[in-house]
C-alpha cells in the first residue's frame, strides 16, 4: 500500500511541479519519478536546513520544493 501511496503522491507533486516550472514537458511516468525523487531531495534539503515537515501537507510541500529543484536542474541541463 505504501508503494501505491508514493506513486499517487509522486504523480500529484510531479504534475504540480511541472505546472510551476515552465519550459519542460514531461510524460506522466517522468512526472511520477520527479515527484518521488522530489520527496527525497526535499527531505535532504529540509534536513540540511533543520526544518521538520509534519503531516501530509508538510510532506507535500517538502516534496514539491524538491521536485521544483529537480526540474530546475533538468531545465538548466537541457538548455
Amino acid at each position: 500500500m505504501n508503494i501505491l501511496w508514493s506513486i499517487l503522491i509522486g504523480a500529484v507533486v510531479g504534475a504540480l511541479a511541472d505546472y510551476i516550472v515552465k519550459g519542460i514537458d514531461v510524460s506522466l511516468i517522468v512526472k511520477i519519478i520527479v515527484g518521488i525523487l522530489g520527496g527525497v531531495i526535499g527531505g535532504w534539503v529540509f534536513g540540511l536546513l533543520n526544518i521538520a515537515a509534519a503531516g501530509l501537507i508538510g510532506e507535500l510541500v517538502m516534496s514539491l520544493i524538491g521536485a521544483i529543484i529537480l526540474l530546475l536542474i533538468l531545465k538548466a541541463i537541457r538548455h
